[in-house]
């Protein structure tokens, strides 16, 4: 095992900079997620980490040592990619002691790397399958099993679970997780999938445009966005953007309202946004549709008109309109709401965060 730095980062593709001096430090043992729309740059941010793109500018260090000239082979690590990448004509066990063989391991000792790691991924009764008689998920923990023979430092994941359906998903995140925990190795993880990230991830890196926009564990990374960007990324229904004016302004919270809405005491995202705000401006007042509940007897913040309803079992998800703003809002339980209805809204205040206008909430 072995924890992995990067400082200062770059990759450039011509004049085109895709990777823009990014810094992280992922330690020895941790799961880091790193996560981003298309094209953000985390799979190329990935392949500079294990050689397969150069580096540009800036230092990558894999346990402490410096790693920008090392070869993939030299630099103690093993990827598991978004295809499954396993040979159609070999049974999984050859599959996974492929590498080994050619690494010239004696047959007596590949087989046993093999068996323990098919122990590992509870895939023994599968060793003499071929590919094409296995599971999408079946075939991901060979691939997997791939990577565990070769006993590497840093494992890498590059989206392994985007072509598996649904239910297929959930499985592997937790044997995943399960796997983490058993080997303890440092695992970097690459998807757009933000439940992924919330779910596997000690660290979640958000990237957007070839730079870091936060670094943090899953729940801080909720609760407390540094960005519109990041808050509007993480968590699903994606959160609720309000644009307010600002009233007045105190040293951590600001006095907001709008048309819609009855003026409200908010606490500012961070200290950054206090330089950004002024008197008389506009702001985003974001609010997690979890948050928003249905005012029945009180007094309601804001007015909504339901234009949809998804009815998921456990959890209601209405669409509504306030004016010109669209809103989310997510009920616990199943709910008698009906298109076109009228509905007063309440938040606790203490549960929003204000950002300055000027933040955006696109992530294309």
């Amino acid at each position: 095992m072995a924890g992995v730095g990067l400082t200062g980062v770059q990759k450039s593709f011509g004049a085109v900079n895709v990777i823009r001096g990014i810094d992280i430090e992922i330690e020895n043992g941790e799961f880091c997620v790193l996560v981003g729309p298309s094209g953000c740059g985390k799979s190329t941010l990935l392949r500079m980490i294990a050689g397969l793109e150069t580096i540009s500018d800036g230092e990558l260090r894999i346990g402490g040592a410096r790693a920008n000239d090392l070869s993939p082979r030299e630099r103690g690590i093993a990827m598991v990619f978004q295809s499954y990448a396993i040979f159609p004509h070999m049974s999984v066990r050859e599959n996974i002691g492929f590498g080994l063989r050619l690494s010239g391991v004696k047959p007596g000792e590949r087989n046993r790397l093999v068996e323990a790691a098919a122990e590992t991924l509870q895939i023994t009764d599968l060793l003499d399958r071929r590919p094409a008689q296995l599971s999408g998920g079946q075939r991901q923990r060979v691939a997997i099993g791939r990577a565990i023979v070769r006993k590497p430092a840093v494992f890498l994941f590059d989206e392994p679970l985007s072509n598996l359906d649904a239910s297929l998903r959930q499985s592997m995140r937790m044997e995943i997780a399960r796997l983490h925990k058993q080997i303890k190795a440092t695992m970097i993880y690459v998807t757009h999938d933000q439940v992924e990230a919330m779910t596997l991830a000690d660290k979640i890196v958000v990237m957007k445009d070839g730079g870091v926009q936060q670094i943090g564990a899953p729940m801080e990374l909720f609760l407390r966005p540094q960005s519109a960007f990041v808050a509007g990324f993480l968590g699903a229904p994606a959160m609720n953007f309000l644009e307010v004016e600002v009233h007045e302004l105190a040293d951590d919270r600001a006095i907001v309202r709008s048309r819609t809405m009855k003026p409200i005491s908010a606490p500012l995202a961070n200290t950054a946004e206090r330089a950004k705000l002024r008197p008389g401006g506009k702001a985003l007042l974001a609010v997690r549709p979890q948050f928003l509940q249905p005012s029945g007897a009180r007094a309601p913040i804001i007015m909504g008109r339901i234009n949809g309803v998804e009815r998921l079992g456990a959890e209601t998800v209405i669409c509504l309109t306030s004016g010109s703003e669209r809103l989310m809002m997510s009920l616990p339980e199943d709910r008698g709401f009906s298109l076109d209805e009228e509905v007063g809204m309440v938040f606790d205040p203490e549960r929003t965060l204000l950002f300055a206008l000027e933040w955006t909430t696109s992530g294309e």
